[in-house]
């Protein structure tokens, strides 16, 4: 039996690091996915005993006995109370630890620890000790800023939950083989995929898991989610500048900024709260013709264009992400730091008026200086599955 489950990253439209000082943010799901294949041996089919993972974009396969994880996890192997996911033990994660280390990963790959981990947390507790082998592939670039970590964790929350018997597809996306879940089911896989969450990052927000789970758009403002309809496909063109950052040392840096800095910070914070909020507002407006369109994508790019300036005044900006901006205004098109910064992913708005011509140029000319470019869809389907 195999099940595969597709969960797409994520863009911040807006609102990044102001929203740990209370403002609201724009988060969005992107079509580019991380896919988790599930093969389960069948009944009365030879198996290995054991459970496996194919990390096939680092070219890494790990196993673990099934005995071996019996032995290690005691009671905590044998399947969970699959309604209310428990959250991870720190006497289960020391264990999960110590299988991982029977493992040699290499130095340049070590931050696949804790990906290893909220697998074998996953795996364990949802199917127990049944072996099977897990396939994983992403098109997102890991590590920047694009929610990679919760769309590996949404999705193999998801298949592991169908294998379960938990959860079932309730509708097809149209013109695909994929599937849907219905919403109640889609809760239950965003609150596992959270649990995967907190052992990759230990206090996510759980704005990733939500949008990789439920896709499309939401505004995210002091713990409170709202689910946002946009009324027509936006288009952006992400560029990975290839530059690693320390997430946590650019969110400390804000922080500190703000306690030199108070009330010049909170009128910043306060502006790009406005901006995300009527961001939000026109997302959800529906464009009926060429005009409409022109105009709110124009209010768009002038918001991106703010919020862009605002980051900057956080200090949270970086010379490649510069690079980006300058390259992108040679052909009047507005860009802005999506995520932490520092280096990371830009986002460059793309008109539907724009040329193929000029975009080409537009990526060519990025390309040039040593980035990747991926142009997307901007708050599409979330979690999709497939059972064959």
């Amino acid at each position: 039996m195999e099940i595969r489950a597709r969960a797409p990253g994520k863009i911040i439209l807006a609102g990044e690091h102001a929203v740990v000082h209370g403002s609201a943010a724009v988060a969005a799901a992107i079509d580019l996915y991380t896919q988790s294949s599930l093969h389960l041996p069948l009944p009365g089919e030879d198996g290995a005993g054991e459970v496996e993972v194919d990390l096939t974009d680092s070219g890494l396969a790990f196993s673990w006995p099934c005995s071996r994880l019996l032995e290690a996890l005691g009671e905590t192997c044998r399947k969970a109370e699959l309604q209310a996911p428990r959250p991870c033990s720190p006497e289960e994660l020391a264990a999960i630890a110590r299988l991982v280390e029977l493992h040699e990963i290499p130095e340049a790959k070590i931050w696949l620890s804790a990906g290893l981990s909220a697998f074998l947390y996953l795996y364990t507790s949802i199917l127990g000790c049944r072996p099977g082998k897990v396939v994983v592939s992403s098109g997102l670039p890991m590590g920047a800023g694009l929610g990679s970590s919760a769309a590996f964790s949404v999705s193999l929350s998801g298949a592991l939950l169908m294998a379960a018997g938990v959860v079932c597809a309730e509708g097809a996306v149209a013109g695909t083989e994929w599937q849907l879940l219905g919403k109640d089911h889609l809760e239950l896989v965003n609150t596992w995929a959270f649990q995967g969450e907190k052992i990759i990052h230990g206090k996510p927000s759980g704005i990733d898991n939500a949008v990789s789970t439920f896709g499309s758009m939401i505004k995210f403002k002091k713990g409170e989610l709202t689910n946002l309809k946009s009324g027509n496909p936006v288009k952006m063109l992400i560029t990975d500048t290839r530059v690693g950052r320390n997430t946590k040392a650019l969110v400390a840096g804000v922080s500190e900024r703000a306690s030199r800095h108070p009330d010049a910070m909170a009128s910043v914070f306060h502006a790009v709260d406005t901006i995300s909020e009527e961001l939000s507002s026109i997302v959800e407006l529906a464009a009926t013709d060429e005009i409409a369109m022109t105009s709110k994508e124009e209010k768009l790019a002038e918001l991106m264009e703010m919020n862009q300036g605002l980051l900057q005044c956080m200090g949270v900006s970086h010379s490649s992400i510069e690079t980006v901006l300058r390259s992108t205004l040679k052909y009047n098109l507005v860009s802005k730091l999506t995520g932490a910064g520092g280096g990371g992913c830009v986002l460059t708005l793309i008109p539907t008026l724009l040329s193929k011509l000029v975009l080409e140029k537009v990526t060519t000319e990025l390309e040039s200086h040593g980035f990747r470019c991926f142009k997307v869809e901007v708050g599409g389907q979330g979690l999709q599955l497939h059972q064959g």
